[in-house]
């Protein structure tokens, strides 16, 4: 729910005030006995809640995405494969929906409508690998209303590679490092930056990798102060936390 719409909507005359009265007074959460869908986290948190696509059954997922695009009018899903994208789609028919088969979202804002967000967030990869990863993190930024820069393939083992960038990083309210193998992007990051740094470890790496714990015990270790450590691949979480920290910045400006 959109409280700024709900009243928007009563004060241009398109939305009585009981009918307004009657969305407000609805329970905080829809029970659809599989699932309990959070109808006011959007008023609470100022995001509306996001679906977790993967491992759920297929007439659970369409019917979710149903009740939240009656209820939110947008939706965002993660980790969505191929398959349950094309099933969504085919349910529904009412909203337009885009699939980005890079990061595995599902969503209704288009990936490549680069239209103008608040303030700035820096993603920043230490390889090509890692742009899944990334692109997870910077379109769930870019859902949320946030203006994001990204800065791909400038690991540490070609500095000069992130330092043609420091100044665009430096102006950021907040920069997501999102890094494999050792993970040393962040705290390189971390040491050239006044604000904070979420580093994100994937699961890129050879053996002794071990699945991106090699770079997520890098990052929780890191030297560098106002670094701060998601858990393995998980774009998502370091994109809401982002998002936070710049809603906050520009607020205080």
């Amino acid at each position: 729910m959109d409280l700024d719409a709900l009243l928007h909507d009563v004060q241009a005359g398109t939305m009585s005030i009981a009918a307004a009265k009657a969305q407000l007074k609805a329970a905080p959460y829809l029970d659809l006995g599989y699932a309990k869908l959070d109808t006011h986290r959007g008023l609470r948190t100022g995001m509306a809640e996001v679906v977790f696509c993967q491992g759920k059954a297929d007439e659970h997922l369409v019917a979710i995405f149903e009740h939240l695009l009656n209820t939110e009018g947008a939706i965002l899903g993660t980790r969505c494969s191929k398959e349950q994208a094309e099933l969504i789609k085919s349910h529904i028919t009412s909203h337009k929906l885009y699939y980005n088969p890079i990061s595995h979202i599902i969503s209704t804002k288009n990936p490549e409508d680069k239209s103008e967000g608040q303030g700035l967030i820096c993603v920043v990869t230490a390889g090509t690998a890692d742009i899944k990863v990334a692109e997870e993190a910077a379109q769930v930024c870019e859902f949320f209303g946030n203006k994001v820069e990204r800065i791909y393939d400038a690991g540490v083992a070609g500095l000069h590679r992130l330092l043609s960038h420091v100044e665009t990083i430096q102006a950021a309210n907040c920069t997501i490092a999102v890094a494999g193998m050792e993970g040393a992007l962040a705290s390189v990051i971390g040491g050239l930056v006044g604000n904070p740094v979420i580093a994100v470890p994937t699961s890129v790496g050879y053996g002794a990798n071990f699945h991106g714990l090699s770079a997520l015990l890098t990052m929780l270790n890191s030297c560098s102060n106002g670094v701060a450590t998601v858990n393995i691949d998980n774009g998502f979480g370091a994109a809401f936390i982002a998002s936070q920290i710049n809603r906050l910045a520009c607020q205080a400006k």
